[in-house]
């Protein structure tokens, strides 16, 4: 349905069509804003919708043009980025969405440099202006320094702490909130000429006609519908950014705002578009929005639905997609992050069939047998295509390069909290993850637990809550433990000795042992220095075995000991009650025999973390990090202007929680990353609570 009720019309041309991503923090109106936008009225926007932790998607079709516009609804929460880049992935545009008052954030200000980085072309939509501490001035102001070229086309009339008004600076008009348009009186021009201006000047440095501002110094006044082109050009480009004030829940200025991503935002032919490769990464050729094309599409986003089943978003970037067409699928996280993913294994099928399509709308998913390149649009039933894989012909396969994946970094110790649950708990984790690109799963051979690595406390909370209510499944949840180290800290010599006979064939091995560190990261050294025969050639092996077998286990608090080299001085064998298992264990009980809290000292797994704050909360991160036992390596200005970075190594154990008191600590506006550095000595008065 468009905005004034009548039936959805499919586009028959990429030109017809407008794809466009809400961005912005939590609470800045975005849900109110897409419904306004799609069904020109609010609506009942439930609480959910705004704190929503998937992507939003609805189709409009604009009255007066028959364009299609697509939007899509991205999270506001930092723990959902991956999915505000899915968004971007499937928009050709973007639209910010700041609230006057709450100013612009580092998530905000990140992910505009994401953008400038691509080149895809922004907006700006302001809302709560009706709010006591909203200031205008002030949110043009931070946009123009943060945003770079960015330019009001209209202004806000507040009338009794309303939005009662929006003047369009071009037109010099005057719109409420019942849409009725009146010319500007002559006062009211006065009093906006110089934000006229300013808007004027800007579209002239971005024209293309060099004449423009000789003429407009000149005092001729220009041609309204050549500045309103040369504009929507600049912006179409990512050269000009404008910003309109709207009131999402009364549809004050959003009617402008749709007029605005039609004239102003790309059409799919005239978008960027991502690289494109064959699936052994060789050349694919030009690909461009062209129905007549060869057919490259992009999973976007996958999720379950308890009607329909698997339900996948996917992106048109060329071809026609038909739902009877035969698919090639292909998936390859790991050329992105440069290793295999958990999970998400490489993969390229030759028979993917799809189920029904449809695109979303507001009233509904309107069913369709085919899509052209361009559109997005809800797939059922692709049993094999995982989230960034791209579907293409069989006869000409092609990948499209996955986004940018954030790194998860708050692991949780998770398990079945029922009897029941523990045999579908496996089967669930491997949907949600094959949803969910930015969870890992990780089985840890030594802690013996099974441990998520999410984004934040929100992912967390939304994992627990998608197990539960598509799966059934609950989880219970427990401290991470650490991978720690064992190793001795001065040489020592001891003696493994095994005698045992109870009648019949016995056991008999004795040895005498040597044990010395070494330098970290050395590993294990065996040396034989027995002479004269005293523990048989055919047994020296088995001596070997056996303190590398008791080494992974452990000696003294069981974890694997490591950096040690052991010497094997002397021995006594029996001729009939010796055997290469006597000797291995012999061997593990001299090492057991060594190991004491003297002589055995425990490691701790060390990061390097590098820490991105605002200069003002440097100090606060410092003191944290001190508090975490970290080393600081150095402090240095960050791209990011007015932000500092961090260096530091941290021991693992105390970054645990690090993404949640990092919040804190830095007020939300705090990032880092982590790489394992070394294994380092753990304090003795920590290690005592660990041995006992």
């Amino acid at each position: 349905m468009n905005r004034n009720g009548a039936s959805f019309a499919p586009p028959t041309s990429p030109s017809q069509i407008r794809t466009v991503v809400l961005v912005g923090p939590q609470g800045t109106g975005k849900s109110a804003l897409l419904a306004q936008l799609t069904t020109g009225q609010l609506g009942h926007v439930k609480e959910a919708e705004e704190a929503s932790t998937e992507l939003g998607v609805a189709t409009t079709v604009h009255d007066r043009t028959g364009t299609v516009v697509t939007l899509v609804d991205s999270p506001g929460r930092p723990d959902f980025v991956g999915d505000v880049r899915a968004g971007l992935r499937a928009a050709d545009a973007v639209l910010f969405v700041v609230a006057a008052g709450s100013g612009i954030d580092d998530a905000t200000r990140m992910l505009w440099r994401e953008c400038d980085t691509i080149g895809i072309p922004r907006a700006v939509a302001v809302t709560q202006l009706e709010l006591a501490r909203a200031d205008w001035d002030s949110v043009v102001a931070d946009c123009r320094r943060i945003f770079g070229d960015a330019v009001p086309l209209g202004l806000p009339v507040i009338e009794k702490q309303e939005l009662a008004a929006v003047i369009d600076l071009l037109e010099q008009t005057r719109t409420d909130v019942a849409g009725t348009t009146v010319p500007l009186t002559e006062d009211e021009k006065a009093e906006v000429e110089e934000a006229r201006g300013a808007l004027i000047e800007s579209v002239i440095e971005q024209s293309e006609d060099e004449t423009l501002l000789d003429r407009y110094l000149s005092g001729e006044e220009l041609d309204i519908e050549g500045l309103r082109a040369d504009l929507s050009k600049a912006t179409a480009t990512a050269r000009f950014f404008p910003i309109v004030p709207v009131n999402p829940p009364d549809g004050t200025g959003v009617p402008a705002l749709l007029d605005l991503i039609v004239s102003a935002f790309p059409s799919p032919d005239r978008a960027w578009v991502p690289a494109v490769m064959t699936p052994q990464g060789g050349e694919f050729g030009e690909v461009t929005a062209d129905p007549a094309g060869p057919l490259v599409a992009q999973v976007i986003r996958t999720t379950t639905d308890p009607y329909v089943g698997r339900l996948s978003l996917v992106r048109i970037f060329s071809g026609t997609l038909n739902t009877d067409d035969r698919l090639h699928v292909s998936g390859h996280l790991e050329w992105v992050v440069g290793h295999e993913v958990e999970g998400h294994p490489g993969h390229d099928e030759d028979d993917e069939r799809l189920g029904q399509m449809s695109t979303p709308t507001a009233a509904g998913p309107v069913p369709r047998t085919s899509a052209i390149a361009g559109e997005l649009v809800l797939v059922t039933k692709l049993s094999t295509a995982e989230t960034s894989d791209t579907l293409s012909d069989t006869d000409r396969p092609a990948l499209v390069e996955p986004w940018l994946l954030p790194e998860p970094l708050l692991p949780i110790a998770i398990q079945a909290a029922r009897k029941q649950d523990e045999d579908k708990l496996g089967n669930a984790l491997q949907r949600l993850i094959s949803e969910d690109l930015t969870l890992r799963l990780e089985r840890n051979a030594e802690t013996h637990q099974l441990v998520l690595w999410t984004l934040g406390p929100a992912h967390v909370d939304d994992v627990m809550a998608r197990l539960e209510e598509k799966f059934n499944v609950k989880i219970s949840t427990e401290p991470v433990r650490t991978s720690m180290r064992e190793t001795f800290v001065r040489k020592v010599a001891a003696q493994g000795r095994l005698v045992k006979q109870s009648g019949g064939h016995g056991q008999y091995a004795v040895v005498q042992l040597e044990i010395e560190p070494l330098e970290r990261g050395a590993g294990f050294e065996f040396v034989d220095k027995v002479v004269g025969g005293a523990v048989p050639r055919q047994f020296i092996p088995s001596v070997e075995k056996g303190l590398r077998n008791q080494l992974e286990e452990g000696v003294l608090a069981g974890y694997p000991c490591v950096d040690v080299r052991v010497t094997l001085l002397d021995g006594k064998a029996h001729s009939v009650d010796s055997s290469d298992m006597a000797f291995q264990t012999a061997a593990g009980l001299g090492l057991r025999e060594a190991a004491n809290e003297s002589t055995v000292a425990l490691l701790e797994p060390v990061d390097t973390v590098e820490v991105t704050v605002g200069d003002e909360f440097v100090g606060a991160c410092l003191a944290d990090l001190r508090g975490r036992r970290a080393q600081v390596h150095a402090t240095q200005p960050a791209d990011l202007e007015g932000h500092t970075v961090v260096t530091a190594d941290v021991p693992q154990h105390e970054l645990s929680r690090y993404p949640i008191d990092l919040r804190s600590v830095a007020r939300g506006t705090g990032s880092f990353t982590r790489t394992f550095a070394r294994y380092d000595y753990l304090p003795q008065n920590l290690a005592r609570e660990i041995t006992g």
